[in-house]
C-alpha cells in the first residue's frame, strides 16, 4: 500500500463516521499516521471510502443515501431559481446519516437567495466559504427535518455566480461528475446504485 493508499484508508472512517469533508480528513489521517507530503487525491478517498462503506455499513447505507437524496429533491424544488446543484456525498453516492446536503446556487444576485430564505421565514446561519481557488463565497447553513431519517440534517447552500456554472460540470478523472441538477439527481434515485 502506497503512503497516499495509507492515508485516504485512514481518512475514510472520518468522513463516513464523522461526516468529515475529504479536505479535513485527509490531514487528520497524514497527522495520525505521522506522515507528511503529499496527500492523496479525492478520488483515492473516494475509492477508500466506498471500501469502508461496503465492509461497515452496506446494510444501512443504501437507505440513508436515498433518504438525503429525497430531502435533497425538497430543497432544489424550493430553491428552484437559483439553479440549485447538489454536490458532495449525497450526490457522489457516499452520504450516511451523518452527511450535509451541500447545495450550490447560481444567481447574479447573492442576496436573492438571503431574502427568499427569509420571506418564507427560514433561518439560516450566514458565513463565507474560501474556494480552493481563494475566492470567497457566501455560504449559508441551516438544519432542515428529514423524516425519512427522523432527524435533523444540516444544509449548506453556497452562492455562486452564474458564470461559474460553466466550468462547475466538469467530470473528473473517470468521467464522473462532482455535481448535478435536479433532473440529475432524480435519474439517480431511479438507479440501483445510484452513483454514476
Amino acid at each position: 500500500m502506497s503512503r497516499t493508499e495509507e492515508i485516504a484508508a485512514a481518512a475514510a472512517p472520518w468522513v463516513v463516521d464523522h461526516g468529515m469533508e475529504y479536505a479535513e480528513a485527509k490531514r487528520r489521517a497524514a497527522r495520525e499516521l505521522g506522515l507528511r507530503g503529499e496527500l492523496p487525491d479525492n478520488e483515492q478517498v473516494e475509492d477508500a471510502v466506498r471500501e469502508h462503506l461496503a465492509v461497515f455499513c452496506a446494510d444501512t447505507q443504501p437507505g440513508e443515501l436515498r433518504a438525503l437524496r429525497e430531502l435533497a429533491i425538497t430543497w432544489m424544488e424550493r430553491l428552484a431559481e437559483f439553479r440549485p446543484h447538489l454536490s458532495g456525498a449525497v450526490w457522489r453516492g457516499t452520504a450516511t446519516r451523518v452527511s450535509s446536503l451541500r447545495l450550490e446556487l447560481y444567481c447574479d444576485d447573492p442576496k436573492a437567495t438571503e431574502l427568499m430564505l427569509l420571506d418564507r421565514g427560514i433561518d439560516y446561519d450566514p458565513g463565507v466559504w474560501t474556494r480552493p481557488d481563494g475566492r470567497e463565497v457566501p455560504l449559508l447553513t441551516l438544519d432542515s427535518p428529514c423524516p425519512a431519517l427522523g432527524e435533523r440534517v444540516t444544509v449548506h447552500l453556497f452562492v455562486m455566480d452564474t458564470d461559474d456554472l460553466r466550468g462547475g460540470l466538469k467530470p473528473d478523472a473517470r468521467g464522473r461528475t462532482w455535481r448535478g441538477d435536479l433532473t440529475g439527481l432524480r435519474r439517480r434515485l431511479q438507479d440501483v446504485d445510484g452513483n454514476e
